[in-house]
């Protein structure tokens, strides 16, 4: 493989590169070209290339007369792109988006340029034999890098997944009425098997984390109780600490800015039980199921997100009714599946070295939509949308909660509105979730439950067929506290979405929404401390662990950080090189 690399070596001429790479760099905005949005818009049947309205694209003649195309599938973002060679396709990721661009060169001998702030660097990936390209996807990586490091090819590799996960997708896809097999198994053997009912003891009411998130509104007769964690698995940073009071937080062992709380909703202030709104009575199960929040500081911590190998899925959800449906097409967008592009089920190596936390994301397509309610009958059926690295794989829809992270790192979660589509070409991950659990009054600036909490088909809950919707469930919010901006995951071992909004509110919470439920590895999250050098693996539930693999030496593969799942999932990474 021939390679050329260059520097910069001038101080004049860095000055000079460095003041280009400014005028370059992601602070210009590449607007859809107005044919492309029309495709993008049109509800007719497409690629998912066609589905990305800013891509542009590049090509290219070797000495033997192949084609070669590149697309960068979103030069705002500049993430993700995809490289064509006569009929092979690749799926290229640029590990530094803000710091490096790549473009296709058509000299005597055509190559990827990759432009640094100092540096310059040119790849002939389709040279020499094997070929660097030809290595990569023949190497099995999942991610394999390629101009030393500077370029990553995509490679699929099957996703892991649990015995339950194979046989409710075999049920699903292969079974007449496997959804109601599924349904009926899960009804009768996970209703409040993991619910945690643990008695309150007294405690030193003074024990509470410093510089941390806002602890949330208790009773004050709840003031000296605590709660006798069962089966939690992540260390405090003090080992004394057995017990932990209502809403308190307290900060983790070996991750700095990462706090960990527990809650009953039953000693939620009187105040907020009562505060009225779209949200039913606590009954008495959930009121003394434990529920555990972990919680980011996001000034110090940046959020990913990626989809699973297999889920959530592109095509048709059998939710929405048939006149929310359009003829013809493979699925709500035009598209049925992502190829070619990869999926991964995994943190990628830009962010893996990193990652102090992953969690499973949300639902799959299957329960993405709507079956009840108005949002079942118009707009495809409301599927959730999806944006990874700055690809539109499903697109976001007006009145869905949405977590979205922009560019330049910036983290929001709002109800998505039709004016929020002119921060499309910016955003770099969105996953949505159903609608709000709670959201912030306009009026008070205090937050209420949201206003279809307590609408089971309308609010697309899921729970029973019977509307009965205590179950294992897990959410997320984002709170802001004295100048600090925190996401707080929230898992709930037996709850309604009335008493997962409550507990939110406690929180004081600006913006909460559901993310997956019903099974462990559905509401899995683990946290990645660092201690005298060595990673350590610590689930929210002790039980999360079977999700893992153990190698041969007996140490631990994390799900979602050491090899591909078949869900998609968050990560929460350091901003800093190092922590």
């Amino acid at each position: 493989m021939k390679r050329i690399l260059r520097k910069v070596a001038s101080g004049a001429l860095v000055a000079g590169f460095a003041g280009a790479w400014g005028a370059i760099g992601l602070a210009q905005s590449y607007p859809a070209p107005p044919e492309q949005m029309v495709l993008y818009e049109e509800p007719v049947k497409k690629t998912i290339v066609e589905l990305q309205p800013y891509r542009r694209s590049e090509t290219a003649v070797l000495a033997s007369g192949q084609a070669i195309r590149l697309i960068n599938l979103n030069p705002n973002t500049n993430a993700t792109f995809l490289l064509t060679l006569g009929d092979a396709v690749f799926h290229l990721e640029n590990p530094d988006p803000i710091g490096q661009q790549i473009a296709l060169v058509a000299e005597s001998n055509a190559a990827v340029l990759i432009t640094g702030p100092t540096e310059i660097t040119r790849c002939e990936l389709w040279s020499g034999e094997p070929s660097e390209l030809r290595a990569a996807r023949e190497g099995g990586l999942p991610f394999a890098p390629m101009c030393n490091g500077r370029l990553y090819l995509r490679n699929a590799i099957k996703g892991s997944r649990s015995s339950l996960e194979t046989v409710t997708d075999f049920l699903r896809d292969h079974v007449w009425g496997g959804e109601e097999i599924v349904r009926v198994v899960r009804d009768t053997l996970y209703t409040d098997s993991h619910a945690e009912t643990s008695e309150l003891v007294e405690a030193d009411a003074n024990a509470c984390a410093q510089d941390g998130p806002c602890p949330a509104k208790i009773e004050p007769k709840y003031a000296k109780s605590a709660i006798a964690p069962i089966g939690f698995g992540i260390a405090l940073a003090d080992p004394e600490q057995t017990s932990m009071i209502p809403g308190v937080w307290y900060p983790i062992a070996g991750i700095k800015g990462v706090y960990a709380s527990a809650i009953q909703p039953r000693t939620i202030s009187t105040e907020i039980l009562k505060s009225g709104g779209n949200a039913n009575r606590l009954d008495s199960i959930e009121g003394k199921a434990v529920a555990y929040m972990v919680a980011f500081d996001i000034e110090r911590f940046g959020i990913g997100f990626a989809l699973g190998t297999d889920h959530p899925r592109l095509d048709w959800s059998p939710r929405p009714r048939a006149l929310a449906r359009i003829a013809g097409l493979p699925g709500p967008d035009g598209i049925g599946n992502a190829k070619p592009l990869v999926r991964s089920g995994m943190v990628s190596p830009q962010y893996a070295g990193r990652t102090v936390a992953t969690f499973t994301a949300g639902f799959k397509r299957r329960h993405g939509a709507f079956k009840f309610g108005d949002y079942a009958t118009i707009d495809t059926g409301k599927h959730y949308g999806l944006i990874e690295k700055g690809v539109i794989y499903s697109k976001l829809k007006a009145d869905l909660a949405t977590l979205f992270v922009l560019e330049d790192g910036t983290t929001k979660m709002k109800t998505w509105t039709e004016a929020n589509n002119a921060l499309l070409p910016r955003i770099l991950f969105a996953r949505q979730n159903g609608v709000p659990l709670v959201e912030t009054n306009p009026e008070t600036g205090a937050p209420v439950p949201g206003g279809l909490v307590n609408k089971w088909g309308p609010g697309n809950w899921s729970g029973s067929a019977k509307a009965e919707l205590r179950t294992l469930r897990a959410g997320g919010c984002l709170q802001e506290f004295e100048g600090r901006r925190y996401l707080i995951y929230g898992y709930f071992s037996s709850a309604t979405p009335s008493a997962m909004a409550r507990s939110f509110q406690a929180y004081d919470c600006s913006y909460a929404m559901l993310l997956d439920m019903n099974a462990l590895e559905h509401t899995y999250l683990a946290l990645y401390p660092r201690q005298g050098g060595q990673v350590h693996v610590e689930h929210l539930i002790s039980a999360m662990s079977q999700f893992d693999i153990l190698a041969g030496d007996g140490s631990v593969i994390p799900r979602f950080l050491g090899y591909p799942d078949n869900r998609d999932l968050f990560f929460i990474y350091s901003r800093e090189a190092t922590q």
